[in-house]
C-alpha cells in the first residue's frame, strides 16, 4: 500500500492546507479533503492545486461539497445532506496520499461521530499542525492527549509561523513527540516559494514510508 498521511491541526484556519499543499508536491503525490465545508472562496483542494502546482489528476475529488461555511454536522444540516462517517474510506491511488480534514480534530461529522473517530478507524499516521503563536502549547498538547488516548500514531508535529524556540521545544518535550519542522509565513505564496521553504525547513525524509515517530 502506498503511503498514507493524515494532516489535521489543531483549529481552523492554521495552515494546514497550505503544509498540505507542500507536503503533496514534496512526495509528487496526491490529495484528499474528503469533506468540503464552503464553496463561495476558494476550496481547500483548489489551494492546494495552485500553490502545490498539481495536475488535476493529482487531486481527489470531495465526497462531500457543502455550500454553508460550517462545522460538517451543521453545514450537512443546513444544505440537505446527510454525511456517513462509515463511507469515507482513503482511495486507492499510484502514490503517496495526504489526507486533510476539516478544521480540528474534535470536529463533528454528524451530531455523534467526530472526524477523529475516523482517523482512529483508518489507524494511518497523522500530522498534526499547530500555530507558533501564544495558546499553542494548550491547544497542542490537548490534540495530542486525544490521538494518543484512541491510540492513532502520530507522525509528527508540523508548526506554522514565525519561530518560537522555547514554545517548540515545550510542545516536543513535553508531548513527547517529533518536531517535523516548521512552515514559516510567505508575503507572496506561490508553488516555487512554497517548494522552497519546504525543502529549507523540513527533511522529506521523515516522510518516507519507513520513518516511524
Amino acid at each position: 500500500m502506498s503511503a498514507r498521511y493524515v494532516v489535521t491541526g489543531t483549529d481552523t484556519g492554521i495552515g494546514k492546507t497550505v503544509f498540505s499543499a507542500a507536503l503533496t508536491a514534496a512526495l509528487d503525490g496526491f490529495y484528499w479533503k474528503p469533506i468540503q465545508s464552503g464553496l463561495d472562496d476558494e476550496t481547500d483542494s483548489q489551494t492546494v492545486a495552485r500553490l502545490g502546482g498539481l495536475a488535476q489528476n493529482r487531486i481527489l475529488p470531495e465526497l462531500w461539497r457543502l455550500r454553508t461555511p460550517a462545522s460538517p454536522h451543521i453545514a450537512a444540516e443546513i444544505d440537505g445532506a446527510s454525511i456517513d462517517p462509515d463511507a469515507i474510506d482513503p482511495p486507492a491511488v499510484d502514490g503517496p496520499l495526504v489526507i486533510e480534514g476539516a478544521g480540528g480534530l474534535m470536529v463533528p461529522l454528524t451530531p455523534d461521530r467526530l472526524f477523529i473517530d475516523v482517523f482512529a478507524r483508518w489507524g494511518h499516521r497523522v500530522i498534526l499542525c499547530t500555530r507558533t503563536r501564544l495558546g499553542t502549547i494548550n491547544h497542542t498538547l490537548l490534540s495530542i492527549e486525544a490521538l494518543r488516548s484512541r491510540q492513532i500514531p502520530v507522525l509528527g508535529v508540523a508548526f506554522v509561523g514565525d519561530p518560537e524556540e522555547r514554545v517548540e521545544e515545550t510542545i516536543v518535550h513535553l508531548g513527547r513527540v517529533r518536531r517535523l519542522g516548521r512552515m514559516p509565513f510567505l508575503t507572496d505564496p506561490n508553488p516555487s516559494t512554497l517548494a522552497r521553504a519546504f525543502r529549507d525547513h523540513f527533511d522529506l525524509s521523515i516522510f518516507e514510508p519507513e520513518s516511524r515517530p
